[in-house]
This record gives C-alpha cells, sequence and structure tokens, in this order.
C-alpha cells in the first residue's frame, strides 16, 4: 500500500467532499422536492453494500425508483426495470444525480472518490470474481475505472478485471484520469442500461 492510497487520498476525499456538500446543498434541496412532488414514498434510499475487506455499509442515494420495487435485487434481474420508472427516475438515474448523497459516505471514509462501485450485499457473483484480483481489498467509489470503460454494460468477469487493473495502478494521476473521465461518461449517458442484459449493481 503506497503513501498516496494509504494517506493522502483520504485526506483528499474528505476535504473534497466536505466541499462538496456545501456546494451541492441547495441542488439536493431542489432534487428532494421533485422527488417528494413526483412519487410518494422517501427522499433518500439506503441499501446494504460491500465495503473494504468485504464489510458491509450502508450506502445512501437519492430514490430513484418506486418503494414498490425490490430493494435488495440488482437493477438488471429485474424485468422491465425502465419500465417502473417516472420520466423524472429515468433522467435522475441517467445523469447519475441519484449518486450524489454519497457524498455523505465519502466524508464518514465508508467510500472514495474512486474506487471499485460498491456490490449489493447479496452480489456474491462479483464480489467473489473481484477476490481474484483484489478489488475488494480498497475502499469502494463513487465511480471507477469500470464505470468509465462501460458502466451498466459491462459483464461481471470484464467489470472485475477492469477493477482488478485499477487496484494495480493506484494513484493520484490514475484517480484523476478516471475522476475526469466519468464526467464525459455521464454527460453522454454511456453505458446506461435499465433491466438489460447489463449488471447494474447502481
Amino acid at each position: 500500500m503506497t503513501i498516496y492510497s494509504k494517506f493522502i487520498k483520504r485526506l483528499i476525499d474528505f476535504i473534497l467532499s466536505g466541499i462538496g456538500l456545501i456546494i451541492a446543498a441547495i441542488p439536493m434541496l431542489i432534487v428532494a422536492v421533485l422527488i417528494k412532488i413526483d412519487s410518494p414514498g422517501p427522499v433518500f434510499f439506503k441499501q446494504k453494500r460491500v465495503g473494504i475487506h468485504k464489510s458491509h455499509f450502508m450506502i445512501i442515494k437519492f430514490r430513484s425508483m418506486p418503494v414498490s420495487a425490490p430493494k435488495d435485487t440488482p437493477t438488471h434481474e429485474l424485468k422491465n426495470a425502465a419500465s417502473l420508472l417516472s420520466p423524472f427516475q429515468e433522467a435522475i438515474r441517467k445523469y447519475s444525480i441519484d449518486e450524489i448523497p454519497q457524498l455523505f459516505n465519502i466524508f464518514a471514509g465508508q467510500m472514495s472518490f474512486i474506487g471499485p462501485r460498491p456490490a449489493l450485499w447479496n452480489q456474491y457473483d462479483l464480489i467473489e470474481e473481484r477476490d481474484k484480483y483484489n478489488a475488494n481489498d480498497v475502499k469502494p467509489g463513487l465511480t471507477g475505472w469500470a464505470q468509465i470503460n462501460g458502466r451498466d454494460e459491462l459483464p461481471i468477469e470484464v467489470k472485475a478485471a477492469y477493477d482488478g487493473e485499477y487496484v494495480k495502478k493506484q494513484s493520484f494521476a490514475f484517480d484523476l484520469k478516471c475522476f475526469i473521465g466519468t464526467f464525459f461518461a455521464v454527460a453522454k449517458a454511456e453505458g446506461v442500461s435499465e433491466g438489460g442484459p447489463s449488471n447494474k449493481q447502481g
């Protein structure tokens, strides 16, 4: 483990997530109001995810599906998942607006800005595949190398391999590359799939 991954990365995460929460406070309030107007149910969605060393934590997101949707089922396993979504819900998922509250997870040290996306606690196939690359032994991220190389469309084996590549190349320069690449991927809404043959974990 390098000095960057052990100390500097956490410091950067702490500072940037704190600043991000301040800057995003009003936009988050607006999104929260729109969620309440759009459909009944809570504003936030909490779900058990896999953290570093396969520990568990509760991820926090804006609720982007009806409250009737199964809570611990990956989106790609839901039949006709897209048909469950309102146009507003589809939009905030497409452009990853629902992910913004994870700034709280980053600030708390449960996640990083860059790293493998945290698997659901019951995505045993993805967790097992990541073990081959030691990808479960780094802190999960808001975005990562796999997300800018296919996002939802990647098969589990390919996604885990990208996560393993990230583990090997982890550095400030590589994190910066992933960070910048995420903006382009989100702006183009590349690799977004709902209820298709993807492995979306959200």
